[in-house]
């Protein structure tokens, strides 16, 4: 089953960083019953957390292996079953990410509703698509301004994340999701309404950083609307 590709004493091979993950995105409510994920690309193997498991009790030898180029498993544990995310894992990584995270966040639900409710003040009209829109806030410093270009967003700037419809399969997210990368190609995000967010960097500590980020406005939006600030 190729445990040479998951076991090591290195804390920073993928396998061991996905288990971190999974226990800190646990104290933050990303991860609650068995939902969320993450999976980590290095060096053209693809490292996935499995579905429907405690992901704050996940050890290395869970892990799934994916060959990234020849879109294969090389390692799949037999008594587990594959991330559902998987194939949004990897429109991620075609765009270039090193790590790709997905959170079940009570606080990306619900920014999503609030956008829902409030269409006609946070939708792209010229991209079709509903957004979670914020500005003049600190924490915008943390999310990259997009794809090859330099530096984060500045303090004044608007940051923008595409909100798509969620399925009834997570796979079926797929296409919607590739979508709203194209309309949106300096997205590091894309909110699933009622559902959660993707989130991904180009490394771990870049995604980590920037889910991080966007989960801190995702939560102050809903503080602030409840005051009529946002």
């Amino acid at each position: 089953m190729a445990d040479e590709l998951v076991e090591s004493a290195d804390p920073k091979h993928p396998a061991n960083v996905i288990c971190e993950l999974g226990r800190k995105f646990y104290t933050l409510g990303w991860v609650t019953g068995t939902g969320g994920g993450a999976s980590i690309r290095q060096d053209g193997l693809i490292f996935i957390a499995p579905s429907g498991v405690q992901k704050e009790l996940m050890q290395p030898t869970d892990m799934f292996v994916l060959d990234y180029h020849r879109r294969e498993y090389i390692r799949k544990p037999p008594a587990l079953k594959p991330s559902a995310c998987t194939p949004l894992f990897l429109a991620a990584f075609d765009r270039g990410a090193g790590c790709c995270i997905h959170s079940h966040s009570q606080w990306a639900v619900l920014v999503t509703l609030l956008v829902d409710r409030d269409y006609a003040l946070y939708s792209d009209e010229k991209k079709g698509y509903p957004c979670f829109e914020i500005s003049n806030i600190e924490q915008i410093k943390g999310i990259p301004r997009g794809k090859d270009k330099p530096g984060n967003l500045g303090y004044h700037d608007t940051l923008r994340i595409p909100i798509i419809e969620n399925t009834a399969r997570e796979e079926d997210l797929t296409e919607s999701l590739e979508a709203a990368m194209e309309a949106y190609p300096d997205t590091y995000a894309v909110l699933v309404r009622r559902h959660g967010v993707y989130v991904w960097g180009d490394n771990v500590h870049k995604a980590k950083t920037q889910a991080e980020s966007l989960d801190y406005l995702f939560q102050l939006a809903v503080e602030m609307r409840k005051l009529k600030l946002w």
